[in-house]
């Protein structure tokens, strides 16, 4: 598949503009932008329903870039479903939490999840600590970096993180993976109750307009840049985004291994400067219950179109195979992958 094919599979085929898969414009296409996408996703290629093995993605909300990315993988699946049986379809999700859980429970087969949380759930740690380590948990591949970002208006008497104590901040959607790593964060920074007394948890889709009409004072959130959430606000109105670093920080990156520092680029949103921060890896992971041949096909169907995958969203243009193989995935790979990885040089060959 050709570089901008990939990403021009949904806009050609449904009529929307040009730049509809990374720029402000989904917003008002959003609705009918996901039925095409779910029209298009089912059928990409003939098969009968004796013949295909169907399997779910858990993605995120449709603003951010787990809901395009998990389009594109069913897309290119469903390519050549009739060759290697797999049928692909995927859903908006509450994010990381959420498609851990269910992926536990057996309700979806594939998910995108934050590596902090990838590897909480895998040892049974923080939010998890009920449930326990979930030991069947695998990894497929690992996708951009994302970013623990902090939005407010340029207007906002709010200049440093600190100030937000007490301030009415949405946090993201319960289940989500930002609402978890927001938790994570003040109880490092040593935040108390009384602190978050204006903590809301709106869904993603109300934050630019809650933000520029002074429902919220900021919001929060991990995502990859650059993001549609923010550009959505700057058309509403001016923002300033907040650095999160300072000692306490450079301690959390020092003791936790899923933790990256990260800068949101200047350019990304016309700032004036870069904004330093840390984040995240987004990781695709499965079950250990999921059929090696499964994983397989659905890896070599990403790998082998990876050049068109890359446009799919500014986010992902820097993605190189060797780190998707190899970055930021505490759960041991799935044994489909390896398989891919190593038949392709990108891992050593088993001793």
């Amino acid at each position: 598949m050709s570089k901008r094919l990939l990403s021009g599979i949904v806009r050609a085929a449904c009529g929307f503009p040009a730049n509809c898969m990374n720029s402000t414009s989904v917003g008002p296409h959003r609705h009918s932008l996901l039925a095409c996408l779910a029209f298009l996703v089912v059928s990409a290629s003939p098969g009968t329903a004796q013949e295909q093995r169907f399997i779910t993605i858990g993605t995120a909300g449709v603003t951010g870039v787990y809901f395009p990315t998990g389009a594109a993988i069913c897309t290119l699946v469903n390519q050549n479903r009739a060759k290697h049986g797999v049928r692909c379809a995927f859903e908006p999700t509450r994010g990381s939490i959420s498609n851990i859980d269910r992926l536990r429970a057996g309700k979806l087969d594939f998910g995108f999840v934050q590596s902090d949380w990838q590897y909480h759930a895998f040892h049974g740690s923080v939010r998890f600590l009920e449930d326990g380590p979930f030991e069947d948990l695998r990894s497929v591949f690992s996708l951009h970096s994302e970013t623990a970002t902090f939005v407010v208006r340029k207007e906002s008497g709010y200049h440093s993180f600190d100030a937000l104590k007490g301030a009415k901040i949405n946090v993201g959607s319960e289940g989500s993976g930002s609402a978890a790593s927001w938790n994570a964060l003040v109880k490092r920074l040593g935040w108390l109750e009384d602190d978050q007394k204006g903590v809301s948890n709106l869904k993603t889709s109300k934050l630019a307009e809650a933000l520029c009409s002074g429902e919220i004072d900021g919001y929060f959130e991990l995502i990859g840049h650059p993001a549609n959430l923010v550009e959505e606000t700057q058309q509403l109105c001016e923002i300033r985004l907040l650095g999160i670093e300072g000692k306490a920080i450079d301690s959390l990156l020092e003791e936790a291994p899923y933790y990256i520092k990260v800068t949101v680029p200047a350019d990304d949103y016309g700032m004036p400067e870069s904004v330093a921060s840390y984040g995240a890896v987004a990781t695709f992971v499965t079950s250990a219950n999921m059929p090696d041949e499964i994983v397989h096909a659905l890896v070599s169907s990403v790998f082998d179109n990876l050049e068109g995958f890359k446009q799919l969203h500014p986010a992902l243009q820097n993605l190189s195979a060797s780190e998707m193989a190899s970055r930021g995935m505490e759960a041991p790979l799935h044994p489909g992958a390896l398989k891919f990885y190593r038949e392709q040089g990108l891992l050593p060959a088993a001793e």
